[in-house]
């Protein structure tokens, strides 16, 4: 396993869409164990392909803090179940540092591939529907900034480039 380069707002990669995986192979789970890896390093609870500069439709997941519960979804796909909207406070490992409101669907039904390329279906409510609605916003090149007011991102996006300059300078 290896950490992987988690990319950050604004760099233009994570506007990507990411293309479908054609095959589960060794070499797809090679990628899934070092996101897995990443993403428990910078103590997330789910990881994109996107985010880590490999631009296939692959997420991973684990809302435990004990590492426990991981889950592959690859190629996913969802549905929501409901009309009703949650508020609730998201973080991403490529914005970091920035915690923000975000408005979504509190049940959605996903669809996906496991690690072992093997179809499955769940729901899924409240914090888990947040992450895999947050993580496939990342396969179609979207970030939960973009759900934020234009001022609000703007905002976002001048504070971590100057923080950037300032990390470059130091």
């Amino acid at each position: 396993m290896a950490l992987r380069t988690i990319l950050e707002f604004p760099d233009s990669r994570l506007r990507t869409v990411a293309k479908a995986v054609e095959k589960v192979d060794d070499s797809i789970r090679v990628l899934i164990d070092d996101m897995f890896e990443t993403m428990y390093n910078a103590q997330g609870i789910g990881l994109a392909a996107t985010q880590v500069d490999v631009h296939l439709r692959l997420v991973v997941i684990d809302l435990q803090d004990d590492e426990n519960q991981p889950l592959v979804m690859i190629n996913p796909e969802f549905e929501t179940l409901t009309q009703e909207i949650d508020e609730m406070q998201e973080g991403c490992l490529s914005v970091p540092g920035v915690y923000e409101v975000v408005k979504r669907p509190n049940r959605v039904r996903l669809k996906a591939l496991n690690r072992d390329g093997e179809t499955y279906e769940m729901e899924a409510e409240g914090l888990l529907a947040v992450c895999i609605q947050h993580e496939c916003d990342h396969l179609n090149g979207k970030l939960f900034v973009d759900h934020l007011s234009g001022l609000k991102r703007s905002r976002i996006k001048s504070k971590l480039t100057k923080q950037k300059r300032v990390e470059a300078i130091s």
